[in-house]
């Protein structure tokens, strides 16, 4: 069986952001700045959207948070839906 790598939380935010919607994905433990890089691009790709890293945090634009999931999944993170 392959490891599970830590919970990571999906949230949906859209305070301070002119009433845009963004899907914030935070709390990864161990994974450095290249490999969160690598799994926002996949994001984006995914969802059709863009996004950044920000803070140590993914920041994907829209309320994606199933695709998102589903990436994290793959890459054996246990998403949780947090928030709103």
């Amino acid at each position: 069986a392959r490891k599970s790598r830590g919970r990571v939380d999906i949230l949906r935010v859209k305070a301070g952001r002119g009433g845009k919607t963004v899907t914030v994905i935070k709390n990864f433990v161990g994974i450095g700045l290249p490999e969160k890089e690598q799994l926002a691009k996949a994001m984006q790709k995914a969802c059709g959207t863009g996004g950044t890293v920000k803070d140590g945090q993914i920041e994907i634009q829209g309320d994606k948070r199933e695709e998102v999931a589903r990436i994290l999944v793959a890459a054996n993170f246990r998403p949780v839906f947090a928030g709103g």
